[in-house]
């Protein structure tokens, strides 16, 4: 359900209550801004792992840092595969802050979030008791939370999280007789594909529209679109040295225009699959096993893609890298 928590309910606190230092967004993000954001000195079990290499994208960085720093709630909305929870945890890792994840699938119940009474031994004796869930857990800490694919969250679950998206916005448990009043470090972040206006394309199935008085509770609203060519050709080499020369990055680049053509493709309604950032970062490196391009563009991507589809993907294959594909690779027979 997220990371960092176990299903006990029972995790390691951060050794500090609240942030204690600053770090510059110059120094530490590359961007031009005279702007220091709280930061930790110390780091837990929580806080994201830093990707070195990870490339911040300047407008989705500050509205990122805007909620860390002044306690807004932040949604980033874009297609799949732009980096948007990526993004979130390497802007906590660089902070410091404790970051969990959930994922609001249609599994994800308001049980889930609140918690439950469980039955557990106690001095030999069977009694009951509860035991909170992930939300009431990270209210009470220094966490910030991420809810993953939001607009695909049930309604029972949504009307939970509402409760909570003000700033001072207490959580009551009913069950319990209890208040919960969140933590003054406590941060909302969510990730999104339609911005709560629901899927009117097919591309999201699941989705749904959010009411509009829970979507005004969000303060900052972030598009996370596809990086350029240059930039994700520099990550892909960052990430693949074997890569990281001239020839090699002629290679890279028509693998980035390759995976642009599928999300164009995607975009359009052509095919149903795209090449993320990081199934780039896969293909290069398995052309570096394989020393053969095409058969690990095969083994990556093509294999995982609908029949039917496979006839348009090798056509962007070969506009990309001006070879064909084998015909067994694309003329497979639909059942």
């Amino acid at each position: 359900m997220s990371q960092g928590y176990e299903a006990t309910g029972v995790a390691a606190e951060h050794p500090l209550d609240a942030p204690d230092t600053t770090i510059s967004v110059r120094d530490t993000f590359g961007i031009d801004a005279d702007m220091d954001v709280p930061a930790f000195s110390q780091g837990s079990e929580h806080v994201p792992v830093a990707d070195p290499t990870y490339r911040f994208d300047r407008d989705t960085t500050m509205a990122i840092l805007a909620g860390f720093a002044h306690n807004r709630r932040v949604m980033i909305q874009g297609y799949h595969g732009t980096g948007k929870s990526t993004h979130i945890e390497q802007v906590a890792s660089r902070l410091n802050w404790p970051c969990v994840r959930v994922n609001l699938d249609s599994h994800i119940s308001r049980i889930d979030l609140i918690g439950k009474d469980a039955i557990v031994l106690r001095d030999g004796k069977q009694i009951t008791e509860f035991r909170e869930g992930i939300l009431p857990w990270a209210l009470k800490r220094p966490v910030a939370m991420v809810f993953d694919e939001y607009d695909a969250g049930r309604p029972d679950v949504m009307f939970v999280i509402q409760r909570v998206l003000e700033v001072d916005g207490k959580l009551t448990l009913l069950d319990q007789n209890k208040v919960i009043h969140p933590h003054s470090h406590f941060r909302l972040f969510a990730t999104s594909n339609t911005v709560g206006l629901g899927d009117t394309t097919g591309l999201y199935h699941g989705t749904q529209q959010i009411n509009q008085a829970q979507m005004d509770r969000w303060s900052i609203v972030a598009t996370l679109n596809y990086l350029s060519v240059a930039d994700e050709t520099n990550i892909v080499a960052a990430k693949v040295p074997a890569f990281d020369d001239a020839e090699g990055r002629q290679k890279i680049e028509a693998m980035v225009a390759l995976a642009n053509l599928t999300r164009q493709g995607f975009v359009a309604g052509d095919i149903s699959t795209v090449m993320s950032p990081r199934t780039v970062i896969t293909l290069a490196e398995n052309a570096k096993i394989f020393d053969d391009i095409s058969y690990a563009f095969r083994v990556t991507f093509l294999n995982r893609c609908d029949e039917v589809e496979r006839p348009i993907l090798a056509e962007y294959y070969q506009r990309c890298f001006g070879e064909d594909l084998p015909e067994e690779a694309i003329n497979v027979m639909v059942r």
